[in-house]
């Protein structure tokens, strides 16, 4: 009898792409079982190319947490194998099940995001690695507009919040360096990434580059579509989003740029990985009982020198291996 797996997973983007090694790691033991996920409406479609996906389930957020009842209406009614409840809910707790897995106090939440994941399935981190699963309709849309050709450097510029954006006029600046003759992205192209909402500062920086060597995929598409796009880079460098998580995912060449945010659980995660942040620290940026999300009005990155940001990919190129544009097409 096919195994039944229930999963449930973030509503944000960057948790939901890292908690993809946990179906990962469902895939690489027990190969034949169905799984339905359920998470947020924004991140379906990170899903939708699980190969082993029944159905998808999303949790809009109602008041009185009123999705939950919601979810716990539709699944009642199914005997489980196996619950993954990576949101601690009491929906895992109310439904028929023979062995529940719950991220709950037992997890060391100063690790990796990744690692907490991996901890709830009792799993290495090694077998529960992010994986995009991207549908050949998403593998469509990201070939249309990243065409096969020289090399891409992928870049994203934006964020959901103002403090962890590294301002723009540094982005133009580090690309201006890194695309110089003989420099180590001389002769790429540039793809430009922004989700809905992020336009503005996305369009700035893909405007201010060559128009023969730019590619727009600012707000082009839902989250997979993005990933898709990101997966036909060969480097991608941005502030730390979900943009970066799907790079990371990926298997691509990631730097990830880290401010107020806090890098030790939300780091790039994978062999070809790396991040650099601010020379001030996390609690230097962000400590202290009256800081307020709300309250800030502009990057809190500016520290953070297009020289550092240089040497720091230089030195990442040396140690993972060089790639030039004479021996890479997309």
């Amino acid at each position: 009898m096919t195994q039944k797996i229930l999963f449930i997973t973030s509503t944000r983007i960057g948790d939901a792409i890292l908690s993809t090694g946990v179906l990962a790691y469902i895939l690489e033991k027990h190969p034949k079982a169905l799984v339905t996920v359920a998470c947020g409406p924004l991140v379906e479609s990170l899903f939708e190319g699980f190969p082993q996906l029944e159905t998808i389930i999303p949790l809009r957020k109602k008041s009185w947490n009123r999705h939950w009842i919601q979810l716990w209406s539709k699944i009642i009614g199914t005997k489980w194998d196996i619950v993954v409840d990576l949101r601690n809910s009491a929906v895992s707790r109310l439904i028929r099940a023979d062995k529940c897995f719950i991220y709950g106090p037992h997890i060391d939440r100063s690790q990796h995001k990744v690692i907490q994941n991996a901890a709830v399935i009792q799993a290495s981190p090694s077998l529960a690695r992010p994986t995009l699963f991207l549908t050949p309709a998403q593998m469509n849309k990201a070939r249309l507009l990243i065409p096969d050709g020289p090399p891409v450097l992928g870049v994203g510029p934006t964020a959901n919040w103002i403090g962890k954006i590294w301002p723009v006029d540094k982005f133009i600046e580090l690309i201006k360096t890194l695309t110089e003759d003989g420099e180590a992205f001389a002769g790429w192209r540039i793809a430009v990434f922004g989700a809905p909402g992020e336009e503005f500062i996305a369009t700035e920086l893909f405007e201010s580059l060559p128009e023969e060597t730019r590619i727009n995929c600012i707000a082009k598409g839902n989250p997979g579509e993005a990933a898709a796009c990101i997966s036909r880079c060969q480097f991608y460098i941005g502030n730390d989003s979900g943009l970066m998580h799907s790079a990371a995912a990926a298997g691509i060449k990631t730097l990830g740029l880290f401010g107020p945010t806090n890098d030790a659980l939300y780091a790039p995660y994978g062999n070809l990985t790396t991040f650099i942040r601010t020379p001030e620290s996390l609690d230097q940026l962000i400590g202290g009982p009256d800081f307020q999300i709300k309250n800030v009005t502009e990057s809190l990155m500016k520290n953070l020198s297009v020289e550092t940001v240089v040497n720091k990919i230089k030195n990442f190129i040396k140690e993972t291996g060089k790639s030039s544009a004479s021996d890479m097409v997309a």
